[in-house]
């Protein structure tokens, strides 16, 4: 079983800057992309910035330029910057790990509030 611990998050001015942090533990391949995605009161969860475990960014348009996102497939986290923060940003953030191979994980943790104040 694939546990997802993230931290990080919290109350921030337009503008600011968050870091999140998601640690991965079980078993699971490595070859893997980890990443975030967010959700807000009535959409649908979207992503935010995922990374494969060659090293692969890919990142939503809305965050391009702003965050940054980056992991470390020995200890199994990923991390992501935010700066330039804006109130639409506001949302739970999650942590996902998906593994392309059978037996497939598509793993989510608990989620983190972030909150952007204008």
């Amino acid at each position: 079983q694939v546990r997802l611990v993230e931290s990080g998050g919290g109350f921030v001015q337009a503008g600011g800057e968050l870091r999140l942090s998601c640690v991965a533990s079980g078993r699971f391949s490595s070859t893997n992309t980890m990443g975030w995605y967010r959700q807000t009161p009535g959409k649908q969860r979207e992503l935010v910035a995922t990374i494969t475990s060659s090293g692969n960014p890919t990142y939503a348009d809305s965050v391009k330029g702003r965050f940054a996102i980056s992991g470390d497939s020995i200890r199994n986290t990923v991390d992501l910057q935010m700066n330039g923060l804006k109130p639409e940003d506001t949302g739970v953030y999650f942590c996902n790990l998906k593994t392309p191979f059978f037996p497939f994980i598509d793993s989510w943790g608990q989620g983190t509030q972030v909150t952007v104040s204008s």
